[in-house]
C-alpha cells in the first residue's frame, strides 16, 4: 500500500503524535509499505506565520479560543489544497492524526482513517486556548464528532478515548496502545558515565528525568513540590526536565521560591534521537500526569520509551498510565497531585536501586512483549485493509 500519515500540526516536533508517525512509519515500511508524511509544516513558512498564526492572537485577544478555531481551520485549508495534487491523489489512504487534517483529506476525495490522539476540545481548554462551553469549544466539538462518524475507521490510543467517542459520536473505535521502536529505545546503561559527560551531568548526582511538555495537564510543576524533602536525604539529587510549554516560568520560579534551583535543569527542546542518550545517564524517570479539565494522559509514549530503556519509572495513576504500569512489578504508581507520595517513591528508589532495577527489568520484558512497533504496525495494516474494502 502507499499510504499518507497526515497531520494539521509541525512535523516533526516535540511531542507524542509525532513521535507516534514516525515510530508508525518505521514500522509500516518494515511491512514493505511506501509511507510518507503530510503536515503543516509542509506550508510556505509566509502562509504558516502571516495566514494561519498571525490572525489568530489578535482574535484570541477578542474571543478567547476565536484565534484557536481560525488557525486550525486555515491548517486544514492548506492541507486541503495540497491533498488535490496529483502527487497526494495517488495515495491509496491517508492516515490522519488529527480531526482537521481528517476533514482535509475527505474534502480532498481520498480513503481516510483516523487516529484519535487526545481530547482536542478539552485539550484546547486545559491549555487555555479556549474558553469552556463557549461557542467556540462546541464549534470544535462539533468538528471532533463529525469526523469520527465520517472516517471510514477510527483506531484510539487508549480505552478512555475509544469510550468518549462512543458515548460522544456513537463510533466504535479501535484500540491500538502506543507504542515505542524498541530496537532505538533499550537499556544503555553501560554507557552512563559516557552520556553524563557529554551533556555536563556528575557521576555521582541521582538525577530524575522528566521527559515533558511543559504543560499543566503533564504535572511537571509535582516533582518541583516534591523535591525539597528528597534533597534533604539526597543532596546529590537533580531533576533535568526535557521539554517547553506555558508552565515553564511558574516552574524556575516556584524552584527559587522552594531555594532548589541549582538542583533543577531545564533543557528545553530536545531532540528526539537524543532522548535514547538521556534516558541512559538517568538514574528513574518521572511521568507525574494529572486530570486537568476533563483531560487524562493516554498512553504514554515517555512512559513507554522509558520502561524500554532500562530505568525504573514513577508516574501518577491517571489515563493509559495506569493499563502500562503494574505498580510494584514494573514500575510505581502515584496518586496525582500527592507530593506527599511522590516524594516518598522517589525517596524509595533512591533508597533501594537493586529493587528499581528490579522494575526496569519487568518494565523492559513487558514493552519488547507488547509495546514494538513492529506489532503495532500489523495492526495498522489490517485497519487499513478494512478501511480500503468499504466503498
Amino acid at each position: 500500500m502507499k499510504i499518507l500519515l497526515a497531520t494539521s500540526y509541525d512535523y516533526p516536533h516535540l511531542g507524542g503524535l509525532s513521535t507516534h508517525m514516525t515510530t508508525l512509519k518505521t514500522g509500516l515500511e518494515n511491512l514493505g509499505h511506501t509511507v510518507e508524511t503530510l503536515s503543516f509544516t509542509d506550508v510556505e513558512k509566509w502562509r504558516r506565520d502571516f495566514v494561519a498564526r498571525g490572525p489568530s492572537f489578535v482574535l484570541n485577544k477578542v474571543s478567547l479560543g476565536a484565534g484557536y478555531v481560525w488557525t486550525l481551520n486555515r491548517r486544514q485549508d492548506f492541507l486541503e489544497k495540497m491533498l488535490k495534487q496529483p502527487k497526494y491523489q495517488s495515495f491509496d489512504l491517508v492516515n490522519a492524526q488529527d480531526v482537521f487534517a481528517t476533514r482535509a483529506s475527505l474534502k480532498a476525495g481520498l480513503p481516510t482513517v483516523t487516529t484519535a490522539h487526545g481530547y482536542l476540545t478539552y485539550e484546547g481548554i486545559s491549555k487555555g486556548s479556549v474558553a469552556e462551553n463557549s461557542k467556540h469549544s462546541a464549534e470544535l466539538l462539533s468538528v471532533e464528532f463529525d469526523m469520527f462518524k465520517k472516517t471510514r475507521e477510527v483506531v484510539t490510543v487508549d480505552t478512555r478515548i475509544k469510550e468518549y467517542i462512543k458515548r460522544e459520536a456513537d463510533v466504535d473505535a479501535t484500540m491500538i496502545k502506543n507504542f515505542i521502536d524498541v530496537e532505538d529505545f533499550k537499556p544503555e546503561l553501560d554507557r552512563r558515565a559516557e552520556f553524563r559527560k557529554k551533556y555536563g551531568f556528575s557521576d555521582d548526582e541521582k538525577i530524575f528525568f522528566i521527559p515533558r511538555r511543559l504543560t499543566k495537564k503533564n504535572g511537571v510543576i509535582y516533582p518541583i513540590l516534591s523535591f525539597p524533602p528528597v534533597l534533604e536525604k539526597f543532596p546529590n539529587a537533580r531533576l533535568v526536565f526535557a521539554g517547553t510549554g506555558e508552565m515553564m516560568d511558574e516552574m524556575k520560579a516556584k524552584a527559587k521560591e522552594l531555594g532548589i534551583e541549582k538542583q533543577v535543569t531545564m533543557l528545553g527542546a530536545v531532540d528526539h534521537k537524543d532522548m535514547i542518550q538521556y534516558y541512559a545517564l538517568s538514574d528513574i524517570a518521572l511521568v507525574p500526569s494529572i486530570y486537568s479539565a476533563g483531560v487524562e494522559e493516554a498512553t504514554s509514549i515517555s512512559a513507554l520509551e522509558a520502561m524500554g530503556s532500562g530505568i525504573p519509572l514513577i508516574a501518577c495513576a491517571v489515563g493509559g498510565l495506569k493499563e502500562i504500569v503494574d505498580h510494584e512489578t514494573d514500575g510505581l504508581l502515584v496518586e496525582e497531585r500527592n507530593v506527599p507520595a511522590l516524594t516518598d517513591a522517589m525517596i524509595r528508589l533512591l533508597e533501594d536501586p537493586e529493587y528499581g532495577s528490579g522494575l526496569a527489568d519487568a518494565a523492559r520484558q513487558k514493552i519488547v512483549a507488547n509495546y514494538s512497533h513492529f506489532a503495532a504496525a500489523e495492526k495498522y495494516e489490517a485497519i487499513y485493509k478494512r478501511a480500503l474494502q468499504q466503498s
